[in-house]
């Protein structure tokens, strides 16, 4: 799992950090890619990457702010082109498909392929044999929602060394094993899948938030992730105008990610008020609630590994 920002701004975009848009690249999983958001030149951000449109299977808007759905008639658009023909589901709020079809329409856009709408409501959105992704809504001054990405466990790790031990011999009874199953061997021997795979290896939990005041919600939806991905559009010189527009500061943030006892924080959809200069201070004010704070960056991208986000590679 990897995920990559394309925008980390909030209202507008700036020099520094466009609309919001997120990546969670789930090549090695499923070979696809999930968008969070689809902010104006979303499409213009993902040039700057290796990120193949056809690969983006679903697509999830946290709500209807501009700044989060304006790039979609363009992305949408631009996928067809470049020859995206597998079906995209996008999830979002209630008069989502209204609008995305009306625009199709009205500008006589074909695309090759289906396009399928999710009305998102609070609960269990998405299972299939490798997620879940779970909804909630949040306190914005539309409604908005946060998304929580449950990677299910994975099978163990099969000790071949230690089966070879026990005389289990190369091949489909080594396979079975790792799959959970009891073998027996020629002499009559019962070998049990217990005694060579380890216990189920825990998978991810990922909590991508939308705009939102600080709320018992976002931090549900936190609770015991590896990472939360949450606005910081004020600090605490303007907090009371987070409260009045319905966003959160970055020590709100923070306090989120300590009390839904999570890993390691994210912090987007950063006001243009904040110079490059101001970034240090905020993250610094932030990491005296809770440690792993961070401020993301257009174009960063992290990647799952032993159990932790890094910074693997910022794409020009």
């Amino acid at each position: 799992m990897q995920i990559q920002f394309l925008g980390t701004g909030a209202g507008m975009p700036s020099k520094l950090r466009n609309t919001s848009s997120i990546a969670l690249k789930l090549l090695e999983e499923c070979g696809k890619i999930w968008l969070f958001d689809c902010g104006e030149a979303t499409q213009h951000q993902i040039l700057h990457t290796t990120i193949k449109p056809g690969k983006i299977n679903k697509l999830f808007i946290t709500h209807l702010h501009g700044d989060h759905i304006f790039g979609l008639p363009g992305f949408l658009s631009s996928r067809s082109f470049l020859g995206g023909n597998d079906p995209l589901t996008i999830y979002g709020p209630k008069g989502l498909e209204e609008w995305v079809r009306m625009t199709l329409n009205v500008t006589k856009t074909h695309l090759t392929y289906e396009l399928h709408f999710v009305e998102v409501t609070e609960g269990l959105l998405f299972e299939d044999d490798q997620f879940q992704v779970y909804v909630r809504q949040l306190e914005h001054v539309i409604p908005c929602y946060g998304y929580r990405i449950v990677q299910k466990d994975l099978p163990g790790k099969l000790d071949v060394e230690k089966a070879r031990q026990l005389g289990v011999p190369n091949g489909p009874l080594l396979g079975r094993l790792k799959s959970g199953f009891d073998v027996q061997l020629e002499n009559g021997e019962v070998i049990s899948s217990e005694q060579v795979v380890s216990e189920p290896i825990k998978g991810f939990t990922v909590t991508i938030l939308g705009d939102t005041r600080y709320c018992e919600a976002a931090i549900d939806l936190a609770k015991d992730a590896d990472v939360v991905i949450h606005e910081a559009t004020f600090d605490e010189g303007t907090s009371e105008l987070a409260a009045i527009y319905g966003h959160a500061t970055n020590e709100e943030a923070a306090r989120v990610a300590r009390e839904a006892g999570a890993k390691q924080l994210f912090m987007n959809h950063i006001s243009a008020r904040f110079l490059s200069h101001d970034l240090q201070r905020l993250v610094q004010h932030a990491r005296e609630t809770f440690a792993e704070s961070y401020i993301v960056n257009d174009f960063e991208q992290y990647a799952w590994h032993n159990h932790t986000c890094q910074l693997i590679e910022k794409e020009e």
